[in-house]
């Protein structure tokens, strides 16, 4: 077997996925336990990560809450909006 830099097996084992990321923003209609309760439901996160992201979207406006594949960032944007809460799915490093 003949010997491999380290770089060569990450490159032979790497998947190129676009990653994407989930935004919320702030409103005044849903309350901070909703917000909470509908992000860890969405994205599985636990009640300390959830306070974190409803205290930046209520105190900055908005938040990112999940990064993922395109196809998994809609789906927590879904469960996310069902509860009013406006969301964005953009691509990673787009502002």
């Amino acid at each position: 077997m003949s010997h491999q830099t380290q770089e060569q097996i990450l490159d032979q084992n790497s998947v190129s996925v676009e990653r994407y990321r989930v935004v919320i923003f702030n409103n005044p209609w849903n309350t901070m336990d909703e917000v909470m309760y509908v992000l860890m439901r969405a994205t599985g996160c636990d009640a300390e990560e959830a306070y974190i992201e409803m205290w930046e979207a209520h105190n900055f406006g908005k938040a990112n809450v999940h990064f993922d594949s395109e196809d998994e960032c809609l789906r927590v944007a879904t469960i996310i909006s069902s509860v009013g809460v406006e969301t964005e799915v953009k691509k990673e490093w787009d502002e």
